[in-house]
């Protein structure tokens, strides 16, 4: 986009000025139009497609009815649109044409011949340097923007084709590479294919193979992610409250990141989670707060105090890490709620929460068995045989089995039964891939296989899973109706109290249940032919006397069970702490719930969210007025049964309050996704990671490849860039 207005005597500039700029139409007869009425004879002989690409008219030369703003972001003109306003005698407004038509014949010609004077005089005094230098200025300025909107394009290319900037290997230095880095080349490819703002640029500079320096290709990247982050959240902010929901903590180019996504209820009352960012997470738990803040609230524009849900899905090391800033920013925050992520099977992140060395184990364990059977359909087949060996007379079980082997069961609500029923099947089969008597593997497939091996068959492994399997069956109904429809997870929420009850009995009990589970884990061991042992580990880091030797079922009582038994009841009643189970318990107001209930519902578990009524002090009129409707005035109607369904009857605006509440229920975190679009970009970030080696991931380029239904405009790109950095001193030149 020019800087300057393309009209004659308009020194008006884009990047100065609030005013809105319009490409030249690429209509011809519209066009020819808009050359005509602006005075610039040199650009009669344009084509319509080079004037709309370089040339543009400021707001002030239309009439003000012609202008449409669109949102508060977007300002666009009528599709007939013809400029009528400038400065210069050989083109008045409207008013002046109509003025001259009522003018008598003398008066007029009076007119006319000082109107030729005045033209006369203005051109023997415009200065012809000044136009040359304006034209040069000109000229320049459109050549900068059209190599930074070269730059851009690559860019944005490389991000949504997933390209690394760097080459095969970033880390050896650039001399001893045997090719350029992916950036440059493609910069190269552009020049060679005829970028004439590339090649210029490449001309005029001092030898050298840089196009472009790692200074201002690192504000470009900044630049292009601000950019697209704004577009993203602009839908955000117009509909308020968010969530936030944050995955596992991942490597992107040697620094802890967590992959963090928004949630929200959109204009046409859609469930929506999308990509925010890779927010850093290194520090301690403090610092880690603090800057979790200030992307979200001073690089994004989002207000914390409008968020009302937060879930975390981390494992291993930064579990407890992970743990402590939710709880941290839900003390800053009370209504943003901790809870479940929709997105997991509860029981699968209740037993990563546990910070002990067993459950890290077997967790670990069984995201090895996942990716080992991913890489091969083969494989799949080596495990279903040992599945078809191991249960012979019992076809209805291997079949089921066998089943589950198909699906992503590791990550499922019964993977710890799963497992328990597999472990045998699973040892035969690492075992004889391991062996490899028939060549069939790779050796580095047959070494997975025997790192997988080594831990099924140790029997702390054996154990923790058989305590998980029982511990967690518990919560194992509750957790799969959370991720059901409504009217299941209002009424898991009001089931909580007996899995808690249930799981308070078995600590009471510790020992019965642990002598139970403990023969269960014998026998399997006994199965396996694996020892039943303390673990090496435990007597290098406290050697009991010779005199008080510890025996394997009151040391996995003391260190794995009650533990385990503990965590999940501490885990539980943190995820759901009085502000969540109210938020659930006001699901009732969806009509088909109401209904269930006799239309008996709690009305004071909306009271935690009245400041974000229109008018809560209407709210118990409301609600009575809302039942009324449901019970009397529907019979032989079926019921909405969900949020997204109530939100859209059309009297429901009528009921400004329950609109308003039910839309602040919808963004909760443990709310599961019902529409497969809304959830495409949890889809694209598992791609994302599963393909990028971590030294190759870019926190930029990302929100390019996991947003790629985000609207991307390169020249609205190329004027942030020059207004963050509008001098020389502020952005490197190429070298």
């Amino acid at each position: 986009m020019p800087n300057f207005c393309a009209a004659l005597h308009c020194s008006r500039m884009s990047s100065h000025s609030v005013l809105a700029f319009f490409r030249f139409p690429r209509d011809p007869e519209r066009c020819k139009k808009w050359v005509e009425n602006c005075s610039r004879s040199d650009l009669r002989d344009k084509t319509p497609e080079h004037l709309n690409k370089y040339h543009r008219l400021c707001a002030r030369h239309f009439e003000p009815d012609l202008i449409l703003k669109t949102s508060p972001f977007r300002t666009v003109l009528k599709d007939t649109a013809i400029p009528t306003i400038f400065d210069h005698p050989s083109q008045k407004r409207t008013i002046e044409q109509q003025e001259e038509e009522n003018t008598p014949p003398a008066k007029a010609q009076r007119v006319e011949g000082n109107q030729d004077k005045d033209v006369e005089n203005a051109s023997e005094s415009t200065n012809g340097q000044e136009a040359t230098e304006k034209r040069q200025v000109l000229d320049k300025d459109q050549e900068q923007r059209e190599y930074l909107r070269s730059l851009f394009d690559v860019v944005v290319m490389m991000g949504r084709q997933n390209i690394p900037l760097q080459g095969h290997d970033d880390k050896e230095p650039r001399s001893k590479a045997f090719t350029p880095s992916n950036f440059q080349a493609l910069l190269e490819f552009r020049i060679n294919a005829g970028d004439v703002a590339l090649r210029r640029r490449f001309e005029t500079s001092p030898a050298s193979l840089e196009f472009c320096s790692s200074t201002q290709l690192r504000q470009i990247l900044e630049v292009g992610e601000k950019c697209i982050c704004e577009e993203l959240l602009s839908e955000v902010k117009e509909a308020r409250f968010f969530s936030l929901v944050v995955e596992d903590v991942t490597e992107v180019a040697g620094e802890n990141r967590t992959p963090t996504f928004v949630r929200f209820v959109d204009q046409n009352n859609h469930l929506r989670e999308e990509f925010l960012g890779f927010l850093l997470f290194e520090g301690d738990v403090e610092g880690i707060v603090e800057s979790f803040s200030a992307e979200i609230s001073e690089k994004n524009g989002l207000s914390m105090e409008d968020c009302r849900g937060q879930a975390y899905f981390s494992t291993g090391v930064h579990a407890s890490k992970a743990k402590a800033v939710a709880v941290k920013l839900s003390e800053r925050y009370p209504l943003a709620v901790l809870t479940p992520s929709s997105g997991h099977a509860l029981n699968i992140s209740l037993a990563n929460s546990m910070d002990l060395t067993s459950v890290h184990l077997v967790m670990s364990t069984l995201k090895k068995i996942d990716a080992f059977f991913s890489r091969s359909p083969l494989l799949l087949d080596q495990l279903e045989s040992a599945v078809s060996i191991y249960y012979q007379g019992n076809e209805e079980k291997a079949c089921a089995l066998k089943q589950a082997c198909r699906t992503d069961w590791t990550r499922q609500h019964e993977a710890f039964e799963v497992a328990v029923d597999l472990l045998e099947s699973l040892l035969l089969c690492m075992d004889s891939v391991h062996d490899n008597e028939e060549l069939k593997w790779s050796d580095e497939i047959a070494h997975e296989a025997f790192v997988v091996s080594e831990a099924l068959a140790d029997f702390e492994f054996a154990m923790t899973l058989v305590v998980l399997k029982n511990t967690l069956s518990f919560s194992r109904a509750f957790g799969k109706n959370l991720q059901g429809q409504t009217g299941e997870v209002f009424f898991a929420a009001n089931s909580l109290t007996a899995v808690l009850h249930s799981l308070n009995e078995v600590l009471e009990n510790i020992d019965v249940y642990h002598e139970f589970w403990f023969e269960e884990a014998v026998n399997i061991a006994a199965a396996l032919e694996i020892p039943v042992k303390i673990p090496r580990l435990f007597f290098r880091k406290q050697r009991p006397d010779a005199g008080d030797e510890i025996q394997p079922e009151t040391y996995y009582k003391v260190h794995l069970t009650f533990p385990v038994v503990t965590r999940v009841i501490k885990e539980l009643s943190e995820l759901f702490s009085e502000n969540h189970l109210n938020a659930l318990r006001s699901l009732s107001f969806v009509p088909a719930i109401m209904s269930q209930l006799k239309f008996n519902t709690e009305e004071t578990s909306a009271d935690v969210y009245k400041n974000d009524l229109p008018n809560p002090e209407t709210l118990p009129t409301e609600l009575n007025c809302w039942k009324i409707k449901w019970k009397h005035g529907t019979k032989n109607v079926t019921l909405p049964s969900t949020i997204y369904e109530t939100l859209q009857l059309s009297d429901v605006k009528f009921f400004p309050n329950v609109c308003a509440l039910l839309k602040v229920l919808h963004c909760l975190p443990v709310l599961s996704l019902m529409e497969e679009k809304c959830s495409e970009a949890r889809r694209r970030l598992t791609a994302y990671l599963r393909d990028t080696p971590p030294k190759h991931r870019h926190k930029s380029l990302a929100l390019f490849s996991i947003n790629c239904a985000v609207r991307v405009d390169v020249d609205l790109m190329v004027e942030a860039y020059l207004a963050a950095y509008p001098d020389k001193e502020t952005r490197e030149e190429p070298a």
